[in-house]
């Protein structure tokens, strides 16, 4: 752009562009980093830049070259106006999953959604969503990740859900980037932490509580003290004897007796003892 009157007219077409449009233009420029196109509505510059991650649901990630190439024609839709560096943010990926992009946008956060459980994976869970349409690459539209998938501690996903299984999230947000509805399954179950705060309130360092193993790890052993609250005895606070052997010490399932060393309400974290001696016992 060189002179006032052709900023002027990029400022007022940018000003005249809404989230949600859909544009067409013809492919200026391909690097890692984005893909820059002339806009029909507009030809005087390559306002238009599409990153790497909003080229396709089905090479995400990939470099955009093996996707597309320069004087290539494209349709995207605008998902943000950016004033200050002068462009516009497109998402080729919305125009080419139309049905899916629509459905997509339309859901609410805190929205309930049911579907069946369609891959459990490692790293999180699929759902095959009841009203959602098919995913161009994926098992499922709806995407489960680790944390959201249940307040308890577990390992592995299995643990939680099965191929095959009925369930109700709540959705949490679009992931543009890889065309997913994000699911929360604990959002639909009871917090076990909201009592913690009560427990807070009831228990205090030094107190004496009576529990059972939940499970023991390299780093210590998980005691369940409450309904819902389990706490954690370091290394560093078990007998000497534990320390040393605590798989052959201590078991899941063992009724121990235990000292409150330590209570974070904002982490919702427990931290016990069976070296120190206790005050009182508690009131948990």
């Amino acid at each position: 752009m060189g002179t006032v009157e052709d900023e002027s007219l990029l400022t007022a077409f940018l000003r005249s562009v809404k989230v949600g449009d859909v544009l067409t233009g013809t492919v200026a420029a391909v690097a890692q980093s984005e893909t820059t196109v002339v806009l029909d509505a507009f030809a005087g510059d390559p306002v238009g830049v599409i990153g790497p991650l909003d080229l396709s649901w089905r090479f995400s990630g990939r470099f955009a070259a093996g996707i597309i190439e320069v004087g290539g024609r494209v349709s995207a839709e605008v998902i943000a106006v950016d004033l200050r560096r002068r462009q516009v943010r497109l998402s080729r990926s919305a125009t080419e999953n139309p049905q899916l992009w629509a459905y997509l946008t339309a859901l609410r956060p805190g929205q309930r959604l049911s579907g069946t459980v369609a891959a459990v994976e490692r790293f999180g869970v699929f759902v095959d969503l009841d009203d959602g349409p098919d995913h161009p690459v994926f098992p499922g539209v709806g995407f489960i990740s680790m944390p959201e998938l249940s307040w308890r501690r577990f390992e592995d996903p299995s643990e939680v859900v099965s191929v095959g299984e009925r369930i109700t999230c709540e959705f949490l947000v679009f992931d543009t980037c890889n065309g997913e509805a994000r699911l929360s399954l604990r959002a639909t179950q009871p917090d076990p932490f909201k009592h913690f705060e009560q427990f807070a309130r009831n228990v205090h360092v030094g107190d004496v509580l009576h529990g059972s193993v939940s499970k023991v790890v390299p780093f210590g052993v998980f005691v369940r003290v409450a309904d819902g609250i389990e706490g954690l005895i370091p290394l560093s606070e078990l007998p000497a004897p534990t320390v040393e052997a605590s798989g052959d010490e201590v078991q899941v399932g063992d009724a121990v007796t235990v000292i409150v060393v330590e209570i974070d309400p904002l982490r919702r974290r427990l931290t016990l003892s069976r070296r120190r001696r206790g005050s009182r016992p508690g009131g948990a």
